[in-house]
């Protein structure tokens, strides 16, 4: 009988863990679904494959009229096709499991993207 209690043990350390998503992944889908606000698309047009998200529950509720305090943070088309080529270098990087050069490179995207109307 004392077979079937160490046997378990061992199915159990075997079994497949849960897959949680990284830190990195939850950042690379928040800036996709920047990138496919409707204050993107107003800067780059609507994408091939894209549409426009709507109802984010952090999402801003009125538009700053203002232009941003910092000039390199205006956001451009050129920048945002940037942004979108980064955000894929990122999730390779994710997918390999490289965590420090996902965070750098999506430091650089969010830099990219700038503030969005």
């Amino acid at each position: 009988m004392r077979i079937v209690p160490a046997l378990s043990i061992v199915l159990i350390a075997l079994a497949p863990l849960p897959a949680f998503a990284s830190s990195c992944a939850e950042q690379i889908g928040t800036i996709e679904r920047r990138l496919d606000s409707a204050g993107a698309i107003e800067v780059a047009g609507l994408q091939d494959g894209h549409t426009v998200r709507t109802g984010s529950p952090r999402a801003v509720t009125t538009v700053r009229l203002d232009a941003p305090s910092d000039p390199d943070t205006v956001s451009t088309a050129d920048h945002v096709a940037i942004a979108r080529t980064l955000i894929i270098r990122a999730t390779d990087e994710d997918r390999r499991g490289d965590k420090r050069a996902c965070e750098n490179t999506m430091s650089e995207a969010k830099g990219m993207i700038g503030a969005l109307p």
